[in-house]
């Protein structure tokens, strides 16, 4: 019976619409009968298709022929009336889960119905099962897989539809259905909310051709706003960081969760300041300690390239002390040799005034990381009100405009600078959110649509999607 089957389905393979009732009712009869066919369709593992035979294509790929086992598939989709007259036969390919490293092909020889019901308006219709859902071209669990193994092992959608064999619209559509229930839920409640821009690609330059003048065509940022102390990863990614777009995302929360939130990390951002000040008025501002020190650094850098034009005229060199020791004066005092800090010092000392105040410019950043030490000490008032006047102190006695403006945005952030000593917080995660929307931009190379762009920005930065992929190490291409 297996070879006049075997017989039977060439034919149809080869012959499509050509196969009669008689034919169909011994492909199920042999189903029914044949010991090896049912090991085949356990193995296979569709529900409702029973394997007839599985040969070998040229290129060595297994070619699976399967027919209908499930008699609920006589169902019509419109009425729900079973059917008992058959019109024709039908033969699909939808395509299915990869196992192992050849491929594998799916050949399905299905019926056509008649529906008797009066009332229904469907002339006829073919076969379909849950497992293949009707004018599919993939199967259900190989659309599962598809988006689960996007989300969680590949590096991009192209590489995932590489791997299943399937078009990129098709992987992409499977990702979509796999994250997008896990990104709608509700947000977690969050304690500390951290706000941080990301630039998305380059800056785009254009020249006018009357004036000859570069100008900035599109400068395109992003703003994540994270749970900066918990566990709830990124929360949003919205286009743009101004106050508005970033006040209007709060603004759409309930008040329960906005309640909930005491503090906010930011960068010394003006906008972001305004936001927080205007949607979220009973939180307490923190200023990222990072942003600070480079602050800081930047401040001394130019320092030493004001004194440098202004006493020799030119950029520095490398027979300049001040130029020499430019990577030096940013590392702090304390990750310094004696020997190196002690022939530094020296150098700057002889350089005469630019020297000096380098030097001045330098103490100040250090009495800033000294002040910012403080944070997680629990340190009483204070020493922190003395360190804070010893710095400005010593930017009182330099004579460098940069030092002073220094010190003026030091006093006019000091509640969110206080506010990070005392509590140690700071916008460390969203930092590290930023980086991996790097990444994904680049795995990617690139992203023209935006919304596109932002799925996959969040779903890389939350802890469900970390967790998922702790648990799930298989490599690509590995047999399981």
């Amino acid at each position: 019976m297996t070879s006049v089957i075997m017989a039977v389905v060439k034919a149809v393979h080869g012959h499509e619409g050509e196969v009669t009732g008689l034919v169909q009712r011994t492909q199920f009869q042999a189903v029914q009968n044949d010991t090896s066919g049912q090991d085949a369709t356990l193995l296979l593992g569709l529900e409702g298709l029973a394997v007839v035979t599985v040969e070998l294509d040229d290129d060595g790929a297994r070619v699976v022929h399967v027919v209908t086992d499930d008699e609920a598939a006589a169902g019509c989709p419109s009425c729900g009336v079973l059917s008992t007259s058959v019109k024709g036969h039908a033969v699909t390919r939808p395509r299915d889960v990869p196992y192992g490293q050849a491929l594998l092909h799916l050949v399905w020889h299905k019926r056509r119905w008649r529906c008797r019901e009066a009332a229904c308006p469907r002339g006829s219709f073919t076969e379909s099962l849950p497992a293949v859902p009707p004018r599919a071209r993939v199967t259900t669990r190989l659309r599962t897989e598809c988006g689960a193994g996007i989300a969680t092992r590949f590096s991009c959608v192209s590489a995932g539809a590489g791997y299943y064999g399937v078009s990129w619209p098709v992987a992409h559509a499977a990702f979509i259905a796999h994250v997008d229930p896990v990104l709608a839920q509700p947000l977690p409640p969050v304690q500390v909310l951290g706000i941080d821009e990301t630039r998305r690609g380059k800056v785009k330059w254009a020249q006018d051709p009357d004036t000859g003048r570069w100008f900035v065509l599109a400068d395109r940022w992003h703003t994540g706003i994270a749970d900066a102390a918990g566990t709830g990863g990124l929360l949003a990614h919205i286009d743009g960081r101004t106050a508005a777009k970033v006040a209007e995302w709060i603004a759409e929360q309930p008040d329960s969760w906005r309640a909930g939130i005491t503090h906010v990390t930011i960068d010394l951002s003006a906008s972001y300041l305004r936001a927080v000040s205007d949607a979220l008025p009973h939180a307490v501002v923190v200023t990222d300690r990072f942003h600070l020190v480079r602050l800081a650094n930047d401040m001394l850098t130019e320092v030493r390239q004001h004194a440098t034009r202004d006493v020799r005229g030119r950029r520095g060199r490398k027979r300049d002390p001040e130029w020499a020791g430019r990577r030096k004066l940013l590392i702090g005092h304390e990750r310094l040799d004696p020997t190196a800090f002690a022939k530094l010092w020296n150098a700057l000392i002889d350089a005469g005034d630019p020297g000096i105040e380098i030097l001045h410019a330098s103490t100040v950043k250090e009495n800033l990381r000294h002040l910012l030490a403080l944070s997680a000490t629990f340190p009483e008032r204070s020493l922190i009100r003395d360190r804070l006047w010893a710095l400005y102190e010593q930017a009182a006695t330099s004579t460098s405009p940069e030092v002073h403006r220094f010190a003026a945005t030091i006093e006019a952030w000091w509640p969110a600078i206080e506010a990070a000593i005392i509590t140690d917080y700071s916008n460390a995660r969203s930092e590290g959110y930023n980086r991996l929307a790097k990444h994904q931009g680049r795995n990617a190379f690139g992203y023209r649509n935006v919304h596109n762009h932002r799925r996959a920005i969040r779903w890389a930065c939350t802890r469900q999607h970390r967790r998922a992929s702790a648990a799930t190490s298989e490599v690509p291409g590995q047999v399981r």
